[in-house]
């Protein structure tokens, strides 16, 4: 495809979001297709783009000297933009029902498909300030999203995340700035793209410094210790757009940056068997514990998925961290199976929500056999996320594990025992929200209203689309495995 085509695909749901409030719509439906078809449309766009990837980039501004924005296709930018398209419209279809009931919908809406278009950006990005350009725009058009309630809670939460993105965006610019003084170009370049002949001496610890900075600053987004708080706090804005800063567009937007910063730009070969790596290492390994301890605790069911995710996150970034291409291949699959099983999981617990107004896990008891669809795929999102064999999560976690293991890095031992506490908390705290929707207390009757039962089909579609796609990942992954070992080798440039 021709590389306008980039362009095409960013600004559709741009233009085609923004729009949203001006046209007169005279019914719902109508505004529910349009809004479909766009981000459909955008999809389509996507996957011909991933299967003829165009041959050179397309630049969009050119400033000064060698900075401009400007969009290519690697073998990164397909994973990230492959795993947004394909969960988007899925998305979408379920929030028509979800937001079914809430004010300001076509608001909402408006900026949910606008989030489409800024995410496609950061993964078509052509180089560091593209990329950094278009995240701190998706920082822009997301606040509204957490701030769509107008509730106390929703204003305080929104402000805390834009307090907490800017600031990280600041420590992310300055390892902006010492990749245009000390590299050879901004464009992303498999290996890094620091000039060897100042790297020397004194010079090394300084570059090694800039990037712990740049990797906390992207961190932000990526929810590490201890710049983490606002996450939890974001689960007060509708389900849709918590399963989207969890699974798709924000959290993961930090974990590629973090990617792109790490292999691509300062270089693994420089960073790997410094004190640098032991640092970010030692950030990530504290993050998994921190995270599902913390779940452990947490009895409302949005914010025990959002410490989950905190943990979760970090797997990826584990994997970053270890810093050979066995450990990318990890990052990568864990960046697209957790993806899968966390919407799973947040969309079931939306569905909960949506059906009964039952936010905290005391309150589940028995919903099992009145939901038994959206229970029973809850039940593999758990499972996928505790990494049992056979579904998705086991395989990015046997990935991580081996890549520790073959760095003969003693930290990335601690970091396997990290592993297995997570993975151990994260049965107790998933699980038992499954076993009390399935196996209530017979003392306690539930108090729900009688037509209580799984939601209409805009959203069970998704989640059953959702369940089968842990159990494929899980069941045959070769495929995929092999995609990520060809990036992470280097040769899909």
């Amino acid at each position: 495809m021709k590389p306008e085509m980039m362009l095409v695909a960013v600004l559709l749901p741009v233009l085609g979001g923004a729009v949203v409030p001006l046209i007169p719509f005279k019914k719902r439906t109508h505004m529910a297709v349009y809004i479909e078809c766009v981000v459909a449309a955008t999809s389509l766009i996507v996957a011909g783009l991933l299967l003829n990837r165009p041959a050179e980039a397309f630049p969009i501004v050119q400033f000064v000297n060698n900075l401009s924005l400007s969009l290519e296709i690697d073998g990164l930018s397909m994973v990230f933009a492959g795993l947004v398209a394909a969960l988007w419209p899925l998305a979408t279809l379920y929030s028509f029902e979800y937001m079914k009931h809430e004010r300001r919908e076509r608001y909402f809406f408006m900026f949910y498909t606008i989030t489409y278009g800024i995410t496609l950006g950061i993964a078509f990005a052509e180089d560091m300030l593209t990329m950094y350009f278009f995240y701190e725009l998706l920082t822009l058009v997301t606040v509204p999203l957490v701030l769509h309630t107008l509730t106390r809670e929703a204003i305080l939460a929104s402000r805390k995340y834009l307090y907490y993105s800017l600031g990280g965006a600041a420590f992310a610019f300055i390892g902006l700035i010492f990749l245009l003084t000390y590299g050879t170009t901004i464009n992303f370049t498999f290996g890094g793209v620091l000039d060897p002949a100042v790297i020397g001496g004194d010079k090394r610890s300084m570059l090694l410094l800039i990037y712990c900075i740049a990797f906390c600053g992207f961190g932000v987004k990526a929810a590490v210790c201890p710049f983490n708080s606002w996450l939890p706090q974001a689960g007060v804005a509708p389900t849709p757009v918590t399963a989207l800063l969890h699974a798709v567009a924000v959290v993961k937007a930090g974990a590629f940056a973090i990617i792109r910063l790490t292999y691509y730009s300062f270089g693994a070969d420089f960073i790997r068997g410094s004190w640098a790596q032991n640092v970010v290492m030692g950030i990530v390994i504290v993050t998994i514990v921190y995270g599902c301890s913390r779940a452990l605790k947490e009895t409302h069911l949005k914010r025990r998925l959002a410490y989950s995710t905190i943990s979760n996150l970090s797997y990826i970034l584990f994997g970053v961290c270890i810093m050979t291409p066995l450990g990318l291949v990890g990052a990568l699959s864990h960046m697209v199976f957790h993806a899968v099983m966390k919407i799973c999981s947040f969309f079931c617990v939306g569905a909960v929500m949506y059906k009964t107004g039952k936010q905290y896990v005391h309150e589940i008891d028995g919903l099992g056999r009145r939901m038994p669809v959206v229970f029973g795929i809850f039940t593999i999102a758990s499972l996928g996320l505790m990494g049992v064999p056979g579904l998705a999560g086991f395989i990015s976690k046997w990935n991580l594990a081996t890549a520790a293991v073959m760095s003969d890095n003693v930290l990335a031992y601690v970091g396997i025992g990290a592993l297995l506490i997570s993975a151990l908390l994260t049965a107790v705290y998933m699980l038992s929200i499954v076993i009390r929707a399935f196996f209530p207390d017979k003392e306690k009757k539930p108090d729900l209203p009688g037509d209580t039962g799984d939601p209409g089909w805009m959203m069970l579609v998704p989640l059953c689309i959702f369940a089968a796609a842990i159990l494929i990942f899980g069941l045959h992954s070769a495929p995929i495995v092999s995609f990520f070992q060809e990036i992470a080798g280097g040769n899909l440039k």
